[in-house]
C-alpha cells in the first residue's frame, strides 16, 4: 500500500475535499448486497401490525395464533409461486441464508462423501464445508478466470462415484456475475448429484425456477431483494431429499414423539418462528408481485450500467467482473490505484455521504483469484430505490476523489 494511507495524508486529503458539495444531508446507500434498508411502506406496516396481532403459530386456537399460522402459510405459498416449487410444504423458514446453507450442507454430507463447489462462494458455504472436511468430506473447487467467470467446462471432470452434491452461488457477491445454474443443474441431474444453490444475492431480483434448473435445495434470505426485515430466510428442499435437521425441539404437534417430526416443513423448523419477520416477507413478496420483479430488475440494471459506463474508461479505476452482458446482479466492485479499499470507502462516507462496502465480503477465494487479498475491493450495490441523480453524484465524487488523490501525492 502507498504511504498515502498514513494519518498525515488522510488529514491532508480531508481538508482538500471539504470543497465538494454533499448530496444534502442524505446518505446515499449503495450497500444493498449486504441488506436493503429502504423497505416498501407496506413491509414496515406489516411488521408493525404483526407485533400487535400475531401470536405463536401452531400453539393454541386463539385468533392471534391462527392469524400467525395463516400469514406463515400464505408466505410459503407466495415463495412456492416465486420459485415454481412443487409444494409450499417444501419450503421451511430459517433466520437467514447462512442458516439455510448450514442445514443443507450439514444435513446432507457425511464422512466419505465428495462435493463440488466454486471459488466464488461466501463463507456461509466455505466454513461449513471446511468443518466437515475435518471429518472426511472431500471438496473440489471449480476455478474462475480473471473476470470471475467460472470454468464450468471442468465441472464433469470433478464428478466421482462418491460425489454427493454440487454447491454453488447463483451470483457472486463480489463481482455480480451470474452463474449458469441451469447448466449446472443439468449436469447434476445427469449424474444423480444433489444440486444446492445459494440465492442470497438473487432471490427477488433474478428469476429462479427450481424445476427448470433442476435445483434440489435452494437457500435464500429475506432481507435483501425480497425486501423483508433481517432475521427471516428460508430453504426449499425437493421432495425425496432427506436432510438431517440442524436444530430439533418443539414443533407444536406430536409432542410425545421423542424424535423431531419428519414431515416438511416442520422437519427443518424447531421452536417459535419469526412470524413478525415472515409477515414483512409476505408484504415484500406482494410488493414484488404487484410492481413486477422484471420491472424492478430492469430499473436497477439500468442504474448499474449507468454507473459502470461513467467509470469504465478511467485508467486509475479498476473494475472486477464480466460486463459483456447487462444481465448481472446490481453489483460493481472496483479499486482506485493500489489504495486500500477500506480507506477509499471511508473517504466516500466521510466526505460524500456515500455508503459502500470495502474489504473481502466474506468470500476469500474469489479475492485470491482476482489478486485482491491485501487490498480488498470497494463494492457498490444498487437497489431500485436508488436514482440516476445519486448514480451521477457518486461517479462525480469518485472522479473528484481521484483528482484530489493525485494532487495530494504530488
Amino acid at each position: 500500500m502507498k504511504a498515502f494511507t498514513s494519518a498525515y495524508h488522510y488529514d491532508k486529503l480531508q481538508v482538500i475535499m471539504k470543497i465538494f458539495t454533499k448530496f444534502g444531508d442524505k446518505m446515499i446507500y449503495f450497500d444493498n448486497a449486504a441488506t436493503t434498508i429502504h423497505k416498501p411502506r407496506e413491509v414496515i406496516d406489516a411488521v408493525v401490525n404483526a407485533l400487535n396481532c400475531l401470536g405463536n403459530a401452531g400453539r393454541g386456537t386463539s385468533a392471534e395464533s391462527l392469524n400467525a399460522s395463516r400469514v406463515i402459510y400464505e408466505t410459503r405459498e407466495k415463495l412456492c409461486k416465486l420459485f415454481n416449487a412443487e409444494s409450499p410444504k417444501q419450503i421451511a423458514f430459517t433466520y437467514n441464508a447462512t442458516m439455510s446453507l448450514n442445514i443443507a450442507i450439514k444435513g446432507l454430507l457425511q464422512p466419505g462423501d465428495h462435493c463440488i463447489t466454486t471459488v466464488l462462494e461466501h463463507n456461509s458455504v466455505l466454513r461449513p464445508l471446511y468443518e466437515l472436511e475435518k471429518y472426511g468430506v472431500e471438496i473440489s473447487f471449480i476455478n474462475c478466470d480473471d473476470k470471475g467467470c467460472l470454468g464450468l467446462d471442468e465441472l464433469e471432470k470433478f464428478i466421482k462415484p462418491n460425489t454427493k452434491a454440487i454447491i454453488c452461488t447463483h451470483a457472486s457477491n463480489v463481482t455480480g456475475n451470474i452463474v449458469d445454474i441451469k447448466y449446472i443443474g443439468q449436469i447434476a441431474k445427469k449424474h444423480g448429484v444433489v444440486f444446492i444453490v445459494d440465492a442470497a444475492q438473487t432471490a427477488g431480483i433474478i428469476p429462479i425456477d427450481v424445476i427448470e434448473c433442476n435445483i434440489d435445495i435452494l437457500c435464500f434470505t429475506g432481507h435483501k431483494s425480497l425486501l423483508a426485515p433481517q432475521g427471516v430466510g428460508g430453504i426449499y428442499v425437493r421432495k425425496g431429499i432427506n436432510l438431517k435437521p440442524l436444530v430439533t425441539g418443539g414443533s407444536g404437534f406430536d409432542s410425545f414423539n421423542e424424535a423431531h417430526p419428519e414431515l416438511m416443513p416442520s422437519h427443518l423448523e424447531a421452536g417459535t418462528l419469526n412470524s413478525h419477520g415472515i409477515a414483512g416477507l409476505n408484504a415484500g413478496l406482494s410488493y414484488l408481485e404487484n410492481v413486477g420483479m422484471d420491472k424492478l430488475r430492469e430499473a436497477v440494471q439500468e442504474l448499474t450500467w449507468l454507473f459502470y459506463q461513467e467509470i469504465k474508461d478511467i485508467d486509475e479505476i479498476k473494475t472486477y467482473g464480466d460486463f459483456h452482458s447487462k444481465e448481472r446482479c446490481p453489483i460493481i466492485s472496483f479499486n482506485i490505484l493500489d489504495y486500500d479499499s477500506a480507506f477509499i470507502s471511508d473517504l466516500l462516507l466521510t466526505n460524500y455521504n456515500i455508503a459502500s462496502r470495502p474489504g473481502i465480503h466474506c468470500a476469500p477465494l474469489i479475492h485470491k483469484a482476482l489478486g485482491t487479498i491485501n487490498q480488498g475491493v470497494v463494492r457498490f450495490s444498487f437497489s431500485y430505490t436508488n436514482t440516476k441523480t445519486e448514480i451521477l453524484y457518486a461517479t462525480k465524487a469518485l472522479k473528484t476523489l481521484l483528482r484530489d488523490i493525485k494532487n495530494c501525492i504530488k
